[in-house]
């Protein structure tokens, strides 16, 4: 049976032990995820913790979700948020930790479990919300496919691999070495 927008965010604010996402009206549990996974996720967000202020963002590991225009909810591996749409009052402190502006950094970790998925359907999702950069990390190959918005509304693909480094281009200064996050 289909799920109402309110009906999540009810759910989401009354379950602890899961991560929901709505998608096409149904509740989808984020499955549990690999130590190569859970690995890539905490070095790169220490990484971009190391380089971006805390006064002008936040970083969300696998807790924020994004907000699509037909009312989907996803929930990225890592989110950075800026401070000023994450202010501590938002939502009277009874609302869950969701977004509809757009990010600047949306990172999914690609594992087994969720790989298709990711691409299939959270990418064009990201896409659909305007995120400046979204981030598809292989975690074994040591690798990543990034999407770059662009002045008209459209995507640029880039690839990298274990040996570049990888600019950042909507957060100002960030670089990250790709060897650093995930080590062969």
């Amino acid at each position: 049976m289909p799920v109402s927008e309110a009906t999540y965010r009810a759910i989401v604010l009354e379950e602890s032990d899961d991560t929901w996402e709505l998608v096409c009206g149904h509740l989808r549990k984020k499955p549990t995820m690999t130590q190569a996974h859970r690995d890539a996720t905490t070095e790169l967000s220490y990484m971009l913790r190391s380089q971006l202020s805390p006064e002008e963002f936040k970083i969300s590991n696998n807790h924020s979700r994004a907000r699509l225009p037909s009312g989907e909810y996803f929930v990225p591996d890592i989110a950075v948020i800026p401070a000023a749409l994450a202010g501590p009052t938002r939502g009277g402190g009874r609302e869950i930790d969701a977004y509809a502006e757009p990010l600047p950094l949306i990172v999914e970790v690609w594992s087994p479990s969720t790989g298709d998925y990711d691409v299939s359907t959270k990418l064009p999702g990201y896409k659909s919300r305007g995120d400046l950069e979204i981030w598809i990390l292989h975690p074994y190959r040591v690798e990543v496919t990034v999407w770059r918005l662009q002045t008209n509304g459209s995507y640029t693909e880039h690839h990298y691999g274990a040996a570049d480094t990888v600019e950042v281009l909507s957060l100002q200064g960030v670089r990250i070495r790709l060897a650093s996050v995930c080590p062969a």
